[in-house]
């Protein structure tokens, strides 16, 4: 039943505070891309699982800095490699009661057909002379075809979620409300692609294609909060459409949904900090995302969502007016 109690916060009256904070998430975001297209031709840095190429990974008991990483790069150049990326990965382990901190050399080259058994071989044979106690963990390689068809399945799979997303809510409620969530839903995945841009940028992160599943997941996540916020609109207008008006609804209604969208959001969220605190370096990018998206979500479901959903209503009624009273 509808309520006009006291609200928490107040989602009309600071709405223009609440764009202005969605317009500093995403602009810094859609430049970080546009920087990198300009540099690399791609908004994100792309693993191998999408370009194609190999990754070696070996295990040293050194705690590597930027100058041995300086000296692997330039010696696997000078060894024929061309523009390897090299990554080193912590991870901590326990043996006799005595915390140990491993250290990974992650070594990630380009595919060349015929010829990358020869290169894996070269890699092997610099890292053994730079390092001696070197242990080879694993060996991943990934062609430039199932790369491409790997990339065109993921923007062809996010595509769909996209429509199914906007097919049901023009059915379950109204096409303007979908146009909303889809402007939300972007608004989000913006937000954590422009993350990992900087990423790409700063810490030369590349994203694979657990990043893709972990950025459906956070489609479902932030359409399901945004459905909770729209189902109580719509449920309030049924018993205050006359008493009360449209802005007061959103404002209450948003206030009735807020300890439940709070709530399950940092329930998810101890989850995941968790799994990137105490997991595997493996996952540790996937796990970003989802904590990226998750946080993003709940956000643009209480302030970013139900604002638009104001400004349309607003238009609509001036539009309203303008025709009775030309």
């Amino acid at each position: 039943m509808f309520s006009n109690a006291k609200n928490i916060i107040d989602i009309v009256k600071y709405r223009w505070v609440y764009m202005i904070v969605s317009l500093m998430l995403i602009i810094p975001s859609i430049c970080a891309m546009g920087y990198l297209t300009m540099k690399t031709g791609s908004p994100l840095l792309v693993g191998i699982d999408f370009t194609g190429g190999t990754i070696i990974q070996y295990s040293v008991d050194k705690k590597l800095n930027n100058d041995d990483i300086a000296k692997i790069r330039a010696d696997l150049t000078k060894a024929g490699i061309e523009n390897p990326v090299i990554q080193v990965l912590s991870a901590s382990s326990s043996a006799d009661g005595e915390a140990k901190t491993n250290e990974f050399i992650s070594v990630k080259t380009a595919f060349d057909g015929d010829k990358d058994s020869t290169k894996t071989s070269t890699v092997s044979t610099t890292i053994k002379n730079l390092y001696p106690e070197a242990e080879l963990v694993q060996v991943s390689s990934v062609g430039p075809t199932l790369g491409k068809e790997l990339m065109k399945n993921s923007c062809i799979a996010v595509l769909l979620a996209i429509l199914g997303i906007c097919a049901y809510l023009s059915l379950r409620f109204h096409v303007e409300y979908a146009l909303i969530a889809i402007f939300t839903l972007v608004h989000d995945v913006l937000f954590v692609l422009g993350v990992f841009a900087f990423l790409g940028i700063f810490c030369n992160v590349h994203v694979d294609s657990l990043f893709i599943t972990a950025v459906l997941t956070v489609l479902g996540f932030s359409v399901h909060d945004t459905i909770v916020v729209f189902d109580r609109v719509r449920e309030n207008l049924k018993f205050a459409a006359k008493a009360t008006t449209f802005n007061e609804v959103v404002d209450a209604s948003v206030n009735q949904t807020l300890a439940r969208s709070i709530n399950t959001s940092i329930t998810t969220l101890i989850t995941l900090l968790a799994l990137y605190f105490l997991g595997g370096v493996t996952t540790k990018d996937f796990v970003l995302a989802m904590i990226l998206g998750i946080a993003v979500g709940t956000y643009s479901s209480i302030f970013f969502a139900s604002v638009l959903l104001v400004f349309y209503n607003n238009i609509k009624d001036a539009k309203k007016m303008k025709s009775v009273n030309p």
